[in-house]
């Protein structure tokens, strides 16, 4: 019998529910409901002792209040979060808005306002002349005394956090991250890789029905697929490529039985934009947006720029210094391999990494010289196999150095590596 939910259905709902801003809030509305439930019942006359006691008219006035004030500061977060909306697509990156939905403190705070709403309102229809719910009032005032301090808490971190290099700092984290969890992942799958290309053409090629980024892949779901119908599945794309629908999505070779399409197409997410979760080029993405947009005319911020090549370089140093064949076999359990798999080689990440920057900050005297510090760090620390490659970019920045730069005495000064663009210490170019 054929699965109700495929995996890629499942994932896309992960994504939504992640990114989905009323449905933690939902659970601290229907918490707070169920306390309250639970107030009135265990409401005795022993507690809370005579000096906790409440009139009707001061619970009810109480209450009310507390009502009111969960709904101006529901109102107050939405429009911080307008703000960020225009901020992340003024002068950051539209795409940093995917990440920025799934701030856990975001939710919480949402989530205690709508609790505590929740709370003070049940806590109102029980009132009566000669019976109060103070046990009821008392913790109520207890959580709007945690509303207001998340309130604080998520206040502090938003001033703090919104600055470009603050988020820069965030996105980079989070994409060395999801790199280095899929470097285990693999080595763990696939300890034996083999980058060669299944020999001969391909018996069938499952093409997608709808089209979308591919977000992720079940690699072992296709493993096991692959097993159970003995032939190795080719994903023809890159996680990150848009395909359109009708797009040869899978390519099978070899097998002693044909597998079902909408089986092996269900173990690959599609969707509308990318996501991180496999893809660490997508936070490399960002980054870049973020430094370009400080190049911009509008902006004209080279030293956010300077700052956001900081991350870029730790994040180059981690790939560069990681295996990265292009391509993965991953094996079953008798060592056959199942399933192909396109990677991103060092040439992908480095050119993702400074073509942009280096085209939009050519004429930045600092963007120039971060720029040079950046690539003969990697000159001097990565192994051999990765240096060609920064030698190229090394090239065209020295390319455009001089091309922007026709005065000999500022060309001088934009060749000089200096890791603070300027005011460093610089090393004169080798």
């Amino acid at each position: 019998m054929r699965a109700v939910m495929s995996w890629a259905t499942a994932f896309r709902l992960r994504q939504y529910a992640k990114a989905s801003l009323w449905i933690v809030p939902l659970f601290g509305l229907v918490l707070g409901v169920v306390l309250a439930e639970c107030a009135i019942s265990a409401d005795s006359a022993d507690w809370p002792p005579s000096g906790w006691r409440y009139s009707a008219t001061t619970a009810s006035g109480v209450l009310s209040a507390i009502v009111g004030a969960m709904v101006a500061l529901l109102g107050f977060v939405v429009t911080i979060g307008v703000l960020v909306v225009q901020q992340a697509t003024g002068t950051l990156s539209p795409r940093y808005m995917r990440l920025w939905y799934r701030d856990r403190l975001q939710k919480a705070v949402l989530a205690t306002f709508t609790g505590t709403f929740a709370f003070a309102f049940s806590l109102l229809r029980s009132i009566e002349a000669n019976s109060v719910p103070d046990l009821g009032v008392t913790l109520a005032g207890v959580a709007v005394s945690v509303s207001l301090l998340l309130l604080l808490v998520y206040l502090n971190r938003f001033t703090h956090n919104l600055r470009p290099v603050a988020i820069a700092d965030l996105v980079g984290r989070m994409g060395m991250s999801v790199f280095a969890r899929g470097a285990t992942a693999i080595r763990r799958a696939a300890p034996h890789r083999d980058a060669s290309q299944p020999s001969g053409d391909p018996v069938t090629r499952i093409r997608t029905a709808r089209g979308g980024a591919i977000q992720a892949v079940d690699a072992a779901g296709l493993v096991a697929e692959a097993a159970r119908h003995d032939c190795t599945f080719v994903v023809a794309h890159l996680i990150g490529d848009f395909v359109p629908p009708g797009a040869v999505l899978v390519e099978v070779h070899g097998g002693t039985s044909a597998p079902d399409p909408d089986r092996v197409t269900g173990l690959i997410a599609l969707g509308i934009e990318r996501t991180i979760e496999q893809d660490p080029a997508f936070a490399l993405r960002v980054l870049v947006d973020i430094a370009i947009r400080a190049l911009s005319p509008a902006v004209n911020d080279p030293t956010t720029a300077v700052q956001v090549l900081n991350h870029i370089e730790s994040f180059l140093h981690m790939a560069g210094s990681a295996p990265l064949p292009g391509r993965y076999a991953l094996t079953d359990g008798h060592g056959r391999s199942r399933l192909v798999l396109v990677g991103r080689d060092w040439e992908n990440y480095l050119q993702l990494a400074v073509s942009e920057i280096r085209d939009y900050g050519a004429s930045s005297v600092q963007v120039c010289r971060r720029l040079r510090a950046l690539l003969e760090g990697l000159r001097d620390t990565l192994p051999p196999a990765r240096l060609p490659a920064v030698r190229v970019q090394l090239g065209l920045l020295q390319e455009s150095v001089e091309r922007v730069f026709t005065d000999p005495a500022r060309r001088a000064v934009a060749q000089k590596a200096d890791r603070q663009g300027l005011g460093g210490q610089y090393r004169a170019p080798g």
